[in-house]
């Protein structure tokens, strides 16, 4: 069971993990540890609240698919049972995250005190402007 917060928490159930071979420079065993990790969520199959589930596929976050699965590969550290606990951290502050409820902006408009000082600067503005210009013979 991984626990999100008080409210929210995810069977193993629902998580797929599979050990792969780690990318870049290994040296010895290289080719025959599989430390990394490869993680899948289906959000939209999860037991997940319909509100959570929504939020989370709204997310622009390349780690989720069109197709509503999450896909994280963790292969920082060099034993898989590290990479198992990054990938399902990982896992864990993508969904907290889309538990906040997000705080909608409510519009508001300058004050008349403001509006009639920002167009009195601009008058002084335009008026020292136009003293600096050239003077024309005409």
């Amino acid at each position: 069971m991984l626990v999100i917060n008080r409210n929210v928490s995810i069977p193993n159930s629902e998580i797929e993990l599979h050990a792969i071979r780690s990318q870049g420079a290994g040296g010895q065993n290289v080719n025959k540890v599989s430390s990394a990790i490869h993680l899948r969520f289906d959000v939209t199959g999860s037991s997940l609240t319909a509100a959570i589930k929504d939020r989370l596929l709204k997310k622009a976050d390349h780690r989720i698919s069109k197709e509503g699965v999450i896909v994280i590969k963790a292969q920082i550290h060099r034993t898989q049972e590290k990479n198992r606990f990054e990938a399902l951290q990982r896992l864990a502050e993508l969904i907290k995250s889309a538990c906040v409820i997000p705080r909608y902006r409510i519009a508001t408009k300058p004050s008349k005190g403001s509006v009639t000082k920002r167009i009195e600067t601009k008058k002084i503005k335009a008026t020292t402007k136009k003293l600096r210009r050239k003077i024309s013979d005409d």
